[in-house]
């Protein structure tokens, strides 16, 4: 199945250009493929998570799932009732109360009146609105916009449940809500498909996780492979950290291999074992007491460690010709992300920067267990 959007163009800026384009008819458009080539079955009773960085086609896919947009080439087959929540208001009307577009949206949704009026009270206590349900919605705040499209969707007791990102808008009280409602649907054998930037989460309640990236499947099974695929291939593309190099070059940083405990070269560490990382340099010149240094962020450029030789008090009288250093992390106490190594080798002082690297080495952590943060700190719990 695939999804082309054809994107217009603008006419010849030039006097001369434009008329000829008038004459011709001519204007230069050009097709996108939202998604192409996408192909997959699954199972009633099967919990499919979506994955991809923006721009992926994970909205375009569900759109065209819920039957809001049709496909270019392909077909889509769906056996039973479905049920959206695709984006924040969508089927609302905002001059209608709460109360008002719950029956506007169960009707779209295929119940009768006398559906609604029984499951009514259950959609109004899911979302938390009885103080609100009579004030029209445009007056609503985007997380009670989700509180009620998702009551709505869940009571309306679908075969096929879509989810697209628009939890992320509630408050942490109702995700919990919502993801132990998601927990009965999947007990109740349920169908659903959820789209979700929130990798732990997803990982968590699916049984497969199908991976997009410009329109196309680049995985689809297990959810933690995926998941780790899709750190390892770094389309996590929330945006890349600017890349810096400077310095005199007196002593120049040359090859940089990150190693695991075997001693081979890696990309993806386990977070609680080793990383070790090799610096081949080049001092031109004889350089007294030289400092190595290293950063890590994360994804975010949020700084997660750093240190040098002074710091360490691991002192080097100096320096001449070609090299190596390493730095030992034993244990590596990252948790699961995306993270970039700096190096820098400058004087004793400071003063001089022979050669720095920012953000230039992008490594991967994948957990040993389950934990929240970024730092695998180790504790030991005790009753006493």
């Amino acid at each position: 199945m695939g999804k082309r959007y054809n994107i217009k163009g603008s006419w010849d800026r030039t006097l001369k250009g434009s008329i000829l384009d008038i004459i011709r008819r001519r204007r230069r458009n050009k097709d996108l493929w939202a998604l192409r080539g996408v192909d997959f079955n699954l199972r009633t009773g099967e919990t499919l998570g979506i994955i991809g960085p923006n721009g992926a086609g994970k909205s375009t896919l569900l759109g065209l799932l819920a039957g809001t947009i049709w496909p270019t080439e392909g077909k889509i087959k769906t056996t039973g009732t479905l049920s959206t929540l695709l984006e924040l208001g969508a089927g609302f009307h905002p001059d209608l109360s709460g109360r008002e577009n719950i029956y506007l949206n169960g009707s779209i949704l295929g119940l009768s009146k006398k559906e609604i009026n029984r499951r009514f009270n259950d959609i109004v206590n899911f979302a938390e609105l009885e103080a609100f349900i009579d004030m029209p919605v445009k007056h609503y705040s985007s997380g009670m916009y989700v509180r009620l499209g998702f009551a709505v969707a869940v009571e309306v007791d679908p075969d096929i449940l879509l989810i697209d990102e628009v939890l992320a808008v509630g408050d942490a009280m109702f995700r919990r809500k919502c993801l132990s409602k998601i927990k009965e649907f999947k007990k109740d054998k349920k169908t659903m498909l959820m789209v979700s930037h929130d990798l732990e989460t997803i990982k968590n309640i699916s049984d497969r996780i199908l991976l997009l990236d410009e329109g196309k499947i680049i995985d689809l099974g297990d959810p933690s492979r995926v998941v780790e695929e899709y750190l390892r291939l770094g389309l996590f593309k929330k945006g890349e950290l600017v890349r810096k190099e400077w310095g005199t070059r007196q002593v120049e940083i040359g090859k940089v291999i990150l190693c695991g405990a075997d001693g081979n070269e890696k990309e993806k560490f386990l977070s609680g074992y080793p990383l070790c990382i090799k610096i081949y340099f080049n001092a031109r010149e004889k350089i007294k007491t030289p400092v190595f240094g290293f950063s890590v962020v994360d994804g975010e450029g949020r700084l997660c460690y750093g240190t040098n030789t002074i710091i360490e008090k691991y002192d080097i009288d100096n320096i001449e010709g070609k090299g190596v250093i390493t730095v030992n992390l034993n244990p590596l106490t990252l948790l699961q992300g995306k993270y970039y190594l700096s190096l820098a080798v400058h004087s004793s002082d400071h003063k001089e920067q022979y050669h720095r690297r920012d953000n230039w080495y992008v490594f991967w952590v994948v957990p040993d267990r389950k934990a929240d943060g970024f730092l695998n700190i180790p504790c030991q719990w005790r009753l006493i």
